[in-house]
């Protein structure tokens, strides 16, 4: 199985999430993107022109080796019309890793990113997060992060109505040290497929 097949049959797994990138790009103007603990999900570079993704998985790191057939694959099914650029780094994402400051950070089940690599995020920059492990809810109760919006289902951004969420059923205030423990967001009255954050 080459490179593309392996991104093709892990898409088919995981679900394409090519929509939810074009969406949140196309609102919110991202031009260059950091994806810590990407894996193999490169279909941000598919409407993101400037991506950069981190990972130390060996699986992700022997993927990334074959960095110029990506390239080429991304090439020709981009939809932006500059040259595509992509760095990978195989690091851990809490490492010092040394990149310019991005317009969006993602989060995709991959723990605590929107905490660890803030640093790279530009004042107004994005977070794009689900609360798989938990990251949705250290960037809301983090000062740093205004809450702006959440994705739904279907891709949608919806930016009002957002006080109903991450409340529960019942009235409790967000254990964080629990989060912090299991790194599993709690189970909140209202579930959205992402939430957005600006950085202030």
């Amino acid at each position: 199985m080459n490179c593309i097949e392996e991104y093709e049959k892990y898409i088919a797994k995981i679900g394409d999430r090519k929509s939810l990138y074009r969406s949140v790009e196309r609102t919110f103007k991202v031009k260059k993107a950091l994806y810590p603990g990407s894996h193999i999900d490169i279909s941000a570079s598919l409407v993101i022109p400037n991506v950069t993704y981190i990972d130390n998985y060996k699986g992700t790191i022997q993927f990334f080796n074959h960095i110029n057939e990506i390239k080429n694959y991304i090439n020709l099914n981009k939809e932006y019309p500059e040259e595509c650029s992509i760095d990978f780094f195989g690091l851990d994402y809490n490492a010092n890793v040394q990149i310019k400051k991005v317009d969006m950070l993602i989060s995709q089940f991959a723990g605590f990113v929107g905490q660890a690599t803030k640093k790279h995020l530009k004042k107004g920059g994005i977070l794009l997060c689900n609360d798989s492990h938990g990251d949705a809810t250290l960037a809301y109760l983090d000062d740093d992060y205004d809450f702006i919006g959440v994705v739904e289902s279907n891709n949608a951004i919806i930016t009002n109505g957002l006080e109903k969420y991450f409340k529960f059923t019942k009235e409790r205030q967000i254990d964080v040290s629990l989060v912090l423990s299991k790194m599993k967001g709690p189970r909140y009255k209202y579930q959205p497929y992402n939430y957005i954050f600006m950085l202030k």
